[in-house]
């Protein structure tokens, strides 16, 4: 599930700069800021991408070829958040980052990149838009989070354009790999049957199955976080404007 995309993650870089005894050095800072402009500019790039293919084409069906290298570099970039928690710089919980930074590279990965027969289908782009969208803003948060420079517009929009996102998100993500199902039973994808030396099985097709279960008790969860979430950051605000 694409939950840290959509914004369910607790804001780390926010939590640093809210907490400045705990956090990052100079250097660490730094670093993150670079790390958080790339990663704002990779997804521009893909976002850019998406138009100038969509505009040449005069059609949405079949866009992700044009954005296929980028989105894998970028959604792969990622992973290095996890170490930001691990080593302490940045934190939050390596659990919890882990498994959504995980949850969206084995998408692209072990489903979008291995079934090539669901490249073309429009729920891939679907969860592609929604996380661009996402991660453009996620990003653009930190590094002005961290320049100590936050403007309310991108504040806001972290915290309300996930409303949208997020469930458009899990839906294509759902859809991709429910298309993915027949072309994983029928070819035997990353499954291993017995007899073998290990006495070990696993069908890649009922783990699928499993992943989708996974989302009835995970969406709810993270997204109604999400949303005391900005009550608590935005409820002030907005209260004060109808005051006003």
């Amino acid at each position: 599930m694409s939950a840290p995309a959509m914004g369910t993650s607790k804001t780390a870089h926010s939590d640093s700069s809210n907490k400045k005894k705990k956090g990052p050095g100079t250097l660490a800072t730094a670093y993150l800021v670079i790390y958080n402009v790339v990663m704002t500019a990779g997804w521009l790039v893909i976002a850019v991408g998406l138009v100038r293919a969509y505009l040449a084409r005069g059609s949405y069906h079949g866009l992700y070829y044009s954005i296929e290298k980028p989105l894998k570099f970028f959604q792969t970039g990622a992973l290095l958040e996890i170490l930001h928690c691990a080593v302490g710089i940045v934190p939050s919980s390596v659990v919890l980052t882990g498994f959504q930074v995980m949850s969206r590279v084995f998408l692209t990965w072990a489903v979008t990149h291995s079934v090539r027969e669901v490249q073309s289908e429009d729920s891939v782009l679907l969860f592609v838009v929604a996380w661009t969208v996402t991660e453009i803003i996620r990003y653009s948060f930190y590094t002005f989070s961290l320049l100590n420079h936050l403007p309310y517009l991108i504040k806001w929009a972290r915290y309300t354009f996930f409303i949208v996102l997020y469930p458009m998100g899990v839906a294509g993500e759902l859809l991709t790999i429910y298309a993915a199902l027949p072309y994983v039973q029928k070819t035997g994808l990353y499954s291993i049957t017995l007899p073998n030396k290990y006495n070990f099985s696993f069908d890649y097709h009922t783990f699928l199955i499993l992943v989708m279960v996974s989302y009835i008790p995970l969406f709810p969860q993270l997204y109604f976080h999400m949303m005391r979430q900005r009550k608590k950051v935005l409820g002030h605000v907005e209260e004060y404007s109808k005051v006003e």
